[in-house]
């Protein structure tokens, strides 16, 4: 249990609570990228318990979230095909199309299968060289790299019959986006920890520097957060602005390197459309053309396919940290986790999900400037 109930110790978070009360002279407003961080900070109540006017923002670090309905729609499209198997993470089952969710096309007869990674579906495909099968390949870079493997594998192993829908997005890119938006008001940001243990922090220094906005890296448990809000907070107290890494036992600067190397040698960057929030130049990764044949969206040309979110959805105002989900008009209405509007309120990591499951249904009153 080691670097699990260490992390969870009471007295020892409430220290650290402690100490960021006697440190903070004034509110701040932090946002934690992760929607792991989200789920943590609700679940155990770390924002009720920081200082009056330190407010923690949920950011757009729930993969799942961020997939563009067209892309969802485009999933289905194929799943819905003869001859297919479409194969992806539990969560994406459940993300609402234009007009249906994969679990729909799975109660209809399709053939649509969850799996715990990506090289299982290299083994469905041999299993069943008749089919096409197809991985709804979705993540932050965290999933990057056994995703690449796939794709890489299937190639290495002459695999014909299998193919990714890809659907990755990139960190850095959106936080520049959040940065430079005029509607968005975050003085500091806690960095995803998993993220950072693949590609390492070294993205984030010119962030840092261009925006004067302090960032630190920092894990799930609630020792990890609340430490992590304390390192954000004494920069902003001391006037700093930098990049600190307060999960050392798994994050060093540079990143992991196999991961990295796999990662570019499959994919490439691309601008990529997110989900409520809109196209961010160089926020995506696509295949290389060396790998073009196991592109899903090529091979079975859905990539025409678009759609329009619903207008009663503010998902892409809680994706930014505009809105508190509980401030949604259709939270917990319009908006259930049977009935969802959108990903958040669906996804493990969905802040509208934490929000709900965890019983935050009074708004919080707080202003936004």
């Amino acid at each position: 249990m080691k670097h699990l109930t260490e992390y969870r110790d009471g007295a020892r978070v409430r220290e650290v609570l402690d100490d960021i009360q006697r440190i903070t002279t004034r509110p701040w407003r932090l946002m934690e990228v992760c929607g792991g961080q989200t789920h943590s900070i609700i679940r155990n109540g770390i924002d009720q318990l920081l200082p009056p006017g330190v407010e923690m923002i949920h950011g757009p670090g729930c993969p799942v979230c961020v997939t563009p309905q067209e892309l969802i729609d485009q999933a289905i499209a194929i799943a819905s095909l003869p001859d297919t198997i479409m194969v992806s993470f539990g969560d994406m089952l459940r993300v609402p199309g234009s007009r249906k969710d994969l679990f729909q096309v799975r109660a209809e007869g399709g053939d649509v299968r969850v799996v715990y990674s990506p090289l299982e579906c290299l083994k469905i495909a041999q299993d069943n060289p008749q089919k096409e099968v197809v991985f709804f390949g979705v993540g932050f870079e965290t999933t990057a790299p056994a995703n690449a493997t796939a794709v890489f594998q299937a190639r290495q192993l002459g695999i014909p019959n299998f193919s990714m829908l890809v659907s990755h997005v990139r960190v850095p890119p959106v936080l520049d986006a959040l940065l430079s938006a005029p509607d968005v008001h975050v003085q500091g940001f806690l960095l995803a920890g998993h993220v950072c243990a693949v590609m390492g922090f070294w993205e984030y220094h010119p962030l840092v520097a261009r925006y004067r906005v302090p960032m630190v890296v920092t894990g799930f448990e609630p020792l990890d957060v609340v430490h992590g809000i304390r390192m954000c907070i004494r920069q902003l107290e001391e006037g700093r602005a930098e990049v600190e890494n307060a999960y050392p036992r798994v994050v060093v600067e540079d990143g992991n390197r196999p991961a990295l190397a796999i990662i570019n040698e499959v994919f490439e960057a691309c601008d990529r459309n997110w989900r409520g929030i809109g196209t961010i130049p160089g926020s995506g990764w696509q295949l290389r053309p060396a790998y073009a044949l196991y592109d899903a969206a090529r091979r079975f040309a859905v990539s025409h396919i678009q759609t329009q979110e619903s207008p009663l959805c503010r998902a892409g105002d809680v994706l930014k940290g505009v809105l508190k989900p509980n401030e949604c008009p259709a939270f917990g209405k319009e908006c259930t986790p049977r009935k969802p509007l959108g990903a958040p309120m669906v996804s493990s990591e969905g802040a509208c999900a934490a929000y709900y499951n965890f019983g935050r249904f009074e708004a919080s009153g707080v202003q936004q400037n």
